[in-house]
C-alpha cells in the first residue's frame, strides 16, 4: 500500500484552514501534516514537514503564495504547489505559474476539485489547463509589446511637445497654446506638426485619439 500523501495547508483564515483540513483528513490517501498561516511559516514547514503537496492560498498577512512558492524552490524533495484562492486575477495566475506551481484553483471551486487537485498534483499532472495557460502568455506577451511600443514612442516626444500636447488634448487652439506657453504662433504650429508626424495622424483630434491610446496624456 502506498504512503498517504502529506499536504501542508497554507491559509490565514482559520475557519477555512480548519474546513479544509477537515475535508482532507477523511481521505485516507491523504494526510495533513500541519497549517501555516503565513509565507515564513509556510516555508519553515515545508523544510521542516517535507509534504508532498502544498495547498496555499495567494494573499498571505507576510507575503503572498507566490513569494512563498519562490522560496520553495529550492527544497528537496520540492513539494508540489496548489493555489486555492479568491484572487482570479491573470497577475495572480502568472506568479502563480512563475514559480512552478501545478494547479490554481478558484475558493469558490467544490471541495471535490481540491481533494481531487491533490491526487492529481501529486500525481505530477499539470491542473491548469494547457490553453488556458496558452491564452494567459499570449496575453502577457501581447501587452509588453505594447508596454515596450509606448515607452518608445513617449521617448521621441520633447518635455515642450508633450506640454503642446496636453493643451491640445484639452481642446486650445494653436492661438490659445501660443499665450499658454508664452511661444509664437508659428513656433507652435511646429510643434503640432512634428506631433502630428509622430503619432502618424492627419489631424490634432486624431493625434489626440492615438496619444490617449498610447497613454501620453498623462501629466
Amino acid at each position: 500500500m502506498s504512503p498517504p500523501i502529506r499536504v501542508l495547508l497554507v491559509e490565514d483564515h482559520r475557519l477555512v484552514a480548519e474546513g479544509m483540513h477537515a475535508l482532507l483528513d477523511r481521505e485516507s490517501d491523504i494526510q495533513v501534516v500541519g497549517i501555516a498561516g503565513c509565507v515564513k511559516d509556510a516555508v519553515t514547514m515545508s523544510i521542516a514537514d517535507a509534504p508532498d503537496v502544498v495547498i496555499m492560498d495567494y494573499r498571505l498577512p507576510d507575503g503572498t503564495g507566490a513569494q512563498a512558492g519562490e522560496k520553495m524552490r529550492n527544497l528537496r524533495p520540492r513539494p508540489r504547489l496548489v493555489f486555492v484562492s479568491g484572487d482570479d486575477s491573470e497577475d495572480a495566475l502568472l506568479s502563480a505559474v512563475r514559480v512552478g506551481a501545478c494547479g490554481f484553483l478558484p475558493k469558490s471551486r467544490a471541495s471535490a476539485d481540491v481533494v481531487a487537485a491533490v491526487r492529481k498534483a501529486a500525481e505530477g499532472e499539470m491542473l491548469i489547463p494547457a490553453a488556458q495557460l496558452a491564452g494567459l502568455l499570449t496575453r502577457v506577451h501581447q501587452r509588453a509589446r505594447e508596454e515596450q511600443d509606448r515607452t518608445q514612442l513617449r521617448s521621441q516626444f520633447t518635455p515642450r511637445e508633450h506640454e503642446v500636447l496636453l493643451l491640445m488634448a484639452q481642446g486650445l487652439d494653436n492661438k490659445a497654446i501660443a499665450r499658454e506657453l508664452g511661444l509664437t504662433l508659428n513656433t507652435v504650429r511646429s510643434y503640432v506638426q512634428d506631433i502630428l508626424e509622430k503619432l502618424d495622424a492627419h489631424s490634432k483630434l486624431e493625434a489626440v485619439a492615438a496619444a490617449a491610446r498610447h497613454d501620453l496624456l498623462l501629466a
